[in-house]
């Protein structure tokens, strides 16, 4: 695979408003583990190599084990190595990230609104579109993983 475009250099003002999101999203209050799993399980939804491999290597340096990032894709499995908080996260992002099919019905909000208060819950679900974003702007364009570089 090869990369089609660096969308970083010709639209850097484009690119620079959403690494502003980005930003934001990080200065949310919301913990650095809890939203990079997010992102994590966001991009394995939309088959985005570039952010899988990113996140996975953001959750490592962030001292989550490599047992907990292999079992990001399958959370609801994973027993007590999520948190409460933690699957509720990611149930939305994967409610909201399929938007389409899923239409976010009430019972996913009623779920997330139990462990996320107003504020978190908006600024979880920036991070989600955020994310889902990125994942367009790479699949798109084939950005190349660093791990195939």
């Amino acid at each position: 695979m090869s990369e089609r475009i660096n969308y970083n250099e010709v639209a850097p003002r484009g690119m620079k408003a959403l690494a502003g999101v980005h930003v934001y999203a990080s200065q949310s209050g919301l913990a650095p583990e809890l939203l990079t799993a997010v992102y994590l399980r966001v991009s394995l939804i939309n088959g985005c190599a570039y952010c899988i491999d990113m996140h996975s290597r953001e959750l490592r340096e962030l001292g989550v084990s490599n047992e907990k990032i292999a079992l990001v894709p399958v959370w609801s499995e994973g027993g007590q190595v999520f948190d409460a908080r933690e699957k509720a996260a990611l149930a939305w992002a994967e409610t909201v990230t399929r938007v389409a099919t899923t239409g976010v019905p009430d019972s996913d909000y009623e779920a997330v609104s139990a462990h996320f208060d107003e504020s978190e819950l908006v600024d979880l679900t920036i991070a989600i579109s955020m994310m889902n974003a990125y994942n367009r702007m790479a699949i798109s364009f084939r950005s190349v993983p660093a791990a195939a570089t």
